[in-house]
């Protein structure tokens, strides 16, 4: 089975216990404004430009006969910078397995393990599924925002060790207007990953305004009960990488509201 990976980030420190290696799965059902991983929002593969460093010379632009070129009438070969590239690799369920284990001894003496994120990794549930049965004996992680139904949420779940799930906005209309979906399907799953007895993190992503009120906050809080929470405050260079696939970030940048840890049981704030 094949699935499409966007990236594969070793010695992680971020993405559960120990040293991991993590990969980040394509596409995401949710449209949030602050996503600061916009090249993991389509499930296909597309084209990258790294516009920063762009000299504007309109090489990439001009025809070219490469055959891994046709899918984007980009040429990505010919930027003397090397700034155009293809994010979204396709790999076989095994082969993927096989990079992965490459450091597992390594993984197991620092209590770290794989993880798998995106994007939004129940897109891809049959895939990340059997990526995980191959890694049996490796610590597994996901983490998800929640947004699927029970049956694929309920697969992954049996098969990880650690849950790691996002919960943004407790307020469906709030919900719908800053990530583009309805709240339910991720409210129920939330309540299925509560009383599985699986162990779990809630994150909770402050974004100025938006998330980190305390009406949002104090309302998460009911929801989640004793599970334990990182709150993660605002990336400002989370817009960044809009323009190099084609995107623009709509969301004004600023401040985190300061931000009552005794709301939550047990809580922290992560770095």
């Amino acid at each position: 089975m094949t699935g499409i990976v966007f990236d594969i980030k070793e010695f992680s420190v971020h993405d559960g216990p120990g040293v991991r290696t993590t990969v980040f799965m394509k596409g995401c059902p949710l449209s949030c404004k602050w996503c600061h991983n916009p090249e993991g929002l389509s499930p296909t593969p597309e084209i990258m430009v790294r516009t920063a460093r762009c000299r504007h010379c309109g090489l990439c632009k001009a025809h070219c006969s490469h055959v891994d070129c046709k899918p984007y009438e980009r040429c990505l070969h010919a930027c003397p910078d090397g700034l155009v590239s293809v994010v979204g690799k396709v790999w076989d369920s095994d082969e993927l397995a096989k990079k992965l284990l490459e450091n597992a001894d390594f993984m197991e003496t620092s209590g770290g393990g794989v993880t798998v994120s995106g994007g939004e990794p129940t897109m891809q549930a049959d895939f990340v599924c059997e990526l995980f049965d191959r890694l049996s004996g490796v610590h597994r992680a996901v983490e998800t925002c929640g947004f699927c139904g029970s049956d694929k949420f309920l697969r992954i779940l049996d098969r990880v060790e650690l849950v790691m799930m996002d919960v943004k906005l407790a307020d469906p209309a709030l919900h719908k207007k800053w990530c583009g979906v309805s709240n339910e399907p991720i409210l129920a799953n939330l309540e299925r990953l509560k009383k599985s007895g699986k162990p779990h993190i809630i994150r909770v992503p402050l974004i100025p305004n938006i998330t980190d009120t305390r009406e949002n906050l104090f309302a998460i809080s009911e929801l989640i009960g004793d599970s334990p929470v990182e709150l993660l405050p605002y990336n400002p260079f989370a817009g960044a990488k809009y323009e190099g696939v084609g995107k623009i970030y709509t969301l004004d940048g600023g401040e985190n509201a300061h931000v009552d840890l005794t709301i939550f049981k047990n809580a922290k704030l992560k770095a």
